[in-house]
C-alpha cells in the first residue's frame, strides 16, 4: 500500500509514520509534505497512492484548500487537534477523523475501516475493469538524459532501478545503466506492481530480473539478480512476506 502523509509537525509525523509501519509493516510513504502547495504538485505529478493521512491546519492554509485546488481520488484519514472540522471532512473523500494526539487504538481502527471498505467494494456486483484500463496508469518508457544524449527506455527492459549516493539508477536486461530523474519512492508509483517490487530502501526489481533466490536470516530472502550485482540485494524483513505473495500471483 502506497501512503502520503501530509503533516507540518516533524513530531507529528515521525510519530504517525511509526504507528503506521507497526500496524501495517507492508506500507510505503511514497511522500510527506508540510504544506497545501507542496501537496498539491505532488499530487499534479505523481499517481494517485492508496490512502491519504492529512492533518487538517498545514503550514500555509488547510488541507480543505488543498482539496479546492486538486482533486484526491483515494481514501483519506484526517487526523487533527481539532474536532471542528469534522462535517467538512466527511464531504470529502474521508473514511475517518482521528483526533491529536494520535493514539494507536484509533489509527488501527481506521485502518480496519479502510480494509472493510475495500473488501466491500470487491465484493460488490460492479463490472472488472479491463485489464488495459488498470494497467494505463503505469509508465510505458522513460525519457533518460546523460551528457548530451537523450534516449527512451521501455519499461519492459528495465530489470531494476537502484538508490547509490542520493542517485537512482535504471539496469536495463541487455546491460546498460542509465540515470533516473525520479527517487525509488516515485518510481514504485509509477511501475506496474504486478512487474516490479520494493525488496528494500535500495532496490526496485522486476520478477524477470530475478536469477536466484535463497532464505537468509530471520525468514528474508537473498536475491540475486541478472545483470549481477556485486552485493546481491535482501528483502527487507518487514517486505518478505509481502515479496513471496507477489513472487506468488497473489497481489489484488
Amino acid at each position: 500500500m502506497n501512503v502520503v502523509i501530509i503533516e507540518d509537525e516533524l513530531p507529528a509525523y515521525t510519530r504517525l509514520a511509526k504507528l503506521l509501519k507497526e500496524l501495517l509493516p507492508t506500507a510505503t510513504i511514497v511522500a510527506h509534505h508540510d504544506s497545501v502547495q507542496g501537496a498539491r504538485q505532488w499530487f499534479e505529478q505523481n499517481n494517485v497512492p492508496d490512502l491519504v493521512l492529512m492533518d487538517v491546519q498545514l503550514a500555509d492554509g488547510t488541507a480543505f484548500d488543498l482539496l479546492q485546488q486538486v482533486k484526491i481520488e483515494c481514501p483519506i484519514i484526517f487526523t487533527t487537534a481539532y474536532d471542528t472540522y469534522a462535517v467538512d471532512a466527511f464531504k470529502a473523500t474521508s473514511i475517518d477523523y482521528i483526533l491529536k494526539p494520535i493514539k494507536k487504538a484509533d489509527l488501527e481502527g481506521a485502518l480496519r475501516k479502510l480494509k472493510d471498505l475495500q473488501y466491500m467494494f470487491r465484493q460488490g456486483d460492479r463490472p472488472a475493469q479491463p485489464t488495459s484500463v488498470n494497467n494505463a496508469a503505469y509508465k510505458k518508457r522513460f525519457l533518460i538524459r546523460f551528457g548530451e544524449h537523450i534516449k527512451t527506455v521501455a519499461v519492459e527492459n528495465i530489470a531494476y532501478c537502484c538508490s547509490e549516493n542520493r542517485s537512482t539508477f535504471a539496469q536495463t536486461h541487455d546491460g546498460h545503466r542509465y540515470p533516473m530523474d525520479h527517487n525509488l519512492d516515485t518510481l514504485e508509483t509509477m511501475l506496474d506492481p504486478n512487474d516490479f517490487f520494493r525488496i528494500n530502501r535500495q532496490y526496485l526489481i522486476s520478477l524477470k530480473a530475478i536469477d536466484e533466490m535463497k532464505t537468509y536470516s530471520k525468514a528474508r530472502v537473498i536475491v540475486r539478480l541478472k545483470p549481477a550485482v556485486t552485493d546481491p540485494p535482501v528483502v527487507s524483513s518487514e517486505r518478505a512476506a509481502e515479496f513471496k505473495q507477489w513472487l506468488a500471483g497473489d497481489t489484488e
